[in-house]
């Protein structure tokens, strides 16, 4: 039977590796062909089928219940209620609205929708709002968080913003609301939303510092309501009674075991209702109340069994939620403690049983996060060391027992104001450590190296007195060092990422790196902090020795000073030095200026007469075994014929489209003497400016120029120099990803 559960799971999990969903024809027979098997024994190959079904009709009732194509962009009254709580920042406020209802035909049963400028939002209330509609869809890049896979795992059929609405209805069973708007009113030294998280998983109300502290030390989980929080609470119920029981206290008439195992299961699932049982809360409860069944009824069929069932528990409420990092963080991590606890002989000093658990979890989770893209914590084992007990045992119950008090004067409040206490001088803590130890994000590690390092996590983690169980360390260490393809010389790997409406470009030669313009900035959403930068770590760039910004406009450089801050730049050079800040030392770009790195040519241009803004944009020919590449910002018509009358103006290979594919742009002339044979377009998908314009893609199609969108096929990866067919992140199908146009 346990073989048939691995195939169980096997067939769950293999859903994610599919480019597409299979036909219901096909369905039906993975179907059949499992129930005549079963009859023959042939458990595993059953039970592989059946999962693989459950978990493809799951996929496919999510991929159903997406907004319809013809509602894409599309602007619609919609009636329904707000669920969950709605996060309230400075610049909007943002919530879901489920049971959504429109004349335009069916809607998804959930959208995620953000209102800028919107008036306060409650849980349970019931709106009319007028939402432009949008299919759900995100930034795409190599090795980058897949926004697409996230909004199908969280089963949200289609994203919006608000125009405009009104309240129909006032809230309506929204007592977590109440508790939060309570919980934010009290004086808990300014870590009320800190306390929020703890109680109801609402962490929306911490800063970015916060999360970024959080992040530095590892300790993330402990401020988000995971497997750790229900667990914690469960086990304090039942040690309770456990303790009762040994001391003869508790009632002879009732069998102590199994009032333990109920009470607990009962307190997760309370402690799950109040963070309103999303499917983290989920699975924790399944974890603890398998564990609890196995403690009472099944402790002889050993530690894993309980394990397995959970995780194809989870997988049969949920099966899309392997697509989620979190899945594999909370089942790995129970897995690692399972292998360095089991088969140890002796009994273990209380320093042991305080300092092991940490110790194996960085380990063990190491080649986990690696796989998942992750930052990585140097100081999570030193942090968790002293956060995990003083969250579990002090700000924890305090915080529970506060909230649950809250109704009883002074003494709710009372216990509260002690909770923030403690939690404030916890992060003081952290901020310390986390400003002398930030969290590392590793470049991309090889399949083969990364199967390397996981094998050494887990023979470090088997007991001592294992023969060659010191080998363990250079295998694990074997993925901070991988062994890594070099450019070859005289050609560039370009890369041009998917930024939204803006732009960035990496270059690669040999030995150097350029950074051509940063990603856009809008208030704290800042695409240079959260795209451009992890992206030229997880290539493996140490520092960058160029960072040319076409112009100042935030769609360009507007993540520069993130960038700066992350990481060494030898040079920064822009078209508009005034505009820029002052910290980045910009130097103004000089026409026909060139340099040569591993035999890659490189030339810049700007218009001289050009007085600011778009027209002043500096430009960069690449030049690459006679393979070129014309990097033009935002450059206009004037502009345009200004470049003709310059060296640049030669046929190219590869345009990056000026202003985005803007009208004001690719004038026929420009086009016409440049014959690009491929046409590069960074631009936002469904952008309010209309780029590109249908009259500069007729041009591009009139030429029979290529063209790669990142709106459309995600970020775009070439060879100059090696005259290849370029790769594009779309390309990699995934069954929930737009089919390429």
């Amino acid at each position: 039977m346990r073989t048939g559960m691995c195939a169980l799971a096997l067939g769950l999990l293999a859903v994610v590796f599919l480019p597409t969903l299979p036909a219901t024809g096909w369905l039906i027979g993975m179907l059949a062909l499992a129930l005549m098997l079963l009859p023959f024994r042939t458990y595993p190959l059953a039970f592989f089928l059946l999962g693989l079904s459950w978990a493809c009709i799951g996929a496919q009732w999510a991929l159903n219940d997406r907004l319809s194509p013809a509602l894409d962009g599309q602007t619609r009254w919609v009636e329904g209620r707000v669920t969950g709580l709605p996060q309230q920042t400075e610049e909007a406020v943002r919530f879901e609205l489920t049971d959504g209802r429109s004349r335009a035909g069916r809607l998804p049963k959930r959208i995620r929708v953000s209102w800028r400028d919107g008036p306060p939002v409650r849980s349970g209330e019931r709106w009319r709002l007028a939402i432009t509609l949008k299919r759900p869809a995100g930034l795409l890049n190599f090795h980058g968080f897949d926004r697409e896979a996230w909004l199908l795992a969280q089963r949200v059929g289609a994203t919006g913003s608000v125009k405009d609405g009104q309240r129909l209805a006032p809230a309506h069973n929204a007592w977590r609301d109440g508790v939060r708007q309570r919980l934010l009113a009290v004086d808990a030294h300014g870590r009320e939303a800190g306390l929020a998280a703890l109680v109801l998983g609402d962490g929306s109300g911490l800063t970015t510092e916060d999360w970024q502290v959080l992040q530095d030390t590892g300790t993330v989980h402990l401020l988000v309501i995971s497997g750790q929080h229900i667990g914690l609470l469960a086990g304090l119920i039942y040690g309770l009674i456990a303790g009762l029981a040994r001391r003869g206290a508790w009632p002879r008439g009732w069998p102590w075991l199994p009032w333990a195992c109920g009470l607990a299961f009962a307190a997760a699932l309370g402690y799950g209702l109040l963070a309103g049982f999303g499917v983290p809360v989920q699975r924790a409860c399944v974890m603890v109340g398998l564990v609890l069944l196995w403690r009472l009824r099944f402790r002889h069929l050993g530690v894993w069994w309980p394990l397995l069932l959970a995780f194809n528990g989870v997988l049969i409420l949920e099966p899309l939620a392997s697509l989620q990092a979190g899945f594999w963080l909370s089942f790995a991590a129970v897995a690692v403690l399972i292998l360095a606890f089991s088969g140890r002989l002796g009994p273990w000093s209380l320093w042991q049983v305080w300092t092991r658990p940490q110790c194996a979890i960085a380990v063990g989770l190491f080649p986990v996060l690696l796989v998942l893209g992750l930052p990585i914590s140097l100081s999570a084992p030193l942090a968790n060391l002293v956060a995990v007990p003083w969250i579990s045992l002090v700000v924890l119950p305090l915080a529970l027992l506060g909230t649950a008090l809250l109704s009883v004067p002074v003494v709710g409040e009372g216990l509260l104001w002690l909770a923030g206490g403690a939690l404030d001088g916890l992060f003081v803590g952290l901020a310390w450590l986390a400003g002398h130890m930030p969290a590392w994000l590793p470049a991309q590690v090889p399949w083969a190296a990364w199967l390397v390092s996981l094998l050494g996590a887990v023979v470090l983690l088997l007991p001592r007195g294992v023969p060659l169980r010191g080998l363990g360390w250079p295998m694990l260490l074997l993925a901070v060092f991988p062994p890594r393809a070099p450019v070859p010389h005289g050609q560039v790997d370009v890369l041009q990422l998917d930024v939204g409406q803006g732009q960035a470009l990496i270059l690669r030669t040999r030995n150097h790196t350029l950074l051509y313009d940063a990603g856009p900035r809008a208030g704290a959403f800042d695409l240079g902090a959260r795209v451009v930068l992890p992206s030229l770590k997880k290539l493996g760039v140490a520092k960058l020795d160029l960072l040319l910004l076409s112009h100042a406009d935030a769609d360009h450089a507007g993540g520069a000073v993130a960038i700066a801050r992350g990481m060494p730049v030898d040079r920064v050079i822009s078209g508009e030095t005034q505009r820029l800040p002052a910290l980045l030392g910009a130097q103004a770009c000089v026409s026909g200026r060139q340099w040569v790195w591993d035999g890659v040519a490189f030339e810049l241009w700007q218009w001289p007469e050009a007085i600011s803004g778009n027209a002043k944009s500096c430009v960069l020919q690449v030049q690459a075994n006679g393979e070129r590449l014309l990097l033009t910002g935002d450059i206009d018509h004037a502009a345009e014929r200004a470049l003709l009358d310059s060296p640049l103006a030669v046929p190219t290979d590869w345009l990056q489209a000026p202003h985005h594919g803007s009208h004001s742009s690719s004038s026929w002339a420009f086009l016409e003497r440049l014959a690009p044979r491929s046409v590069l377009i960074s631009r936002g998908r469904g952008n309010a400016f209309g780029h590109p314009h249908p009259q500069v893609m007729e041009r591009y199609r009139a030429l029979g120029s290529r063209v790669y969108d990142s709106a459309e096929q995600g970020a775009v990866r070439l060879q100059l120099g090696a005259f290849a067919t370029p790769e594009v992140a779309r390309g990699q199908r995934r069954f929930w990803r737009e089919r390429l146009p």
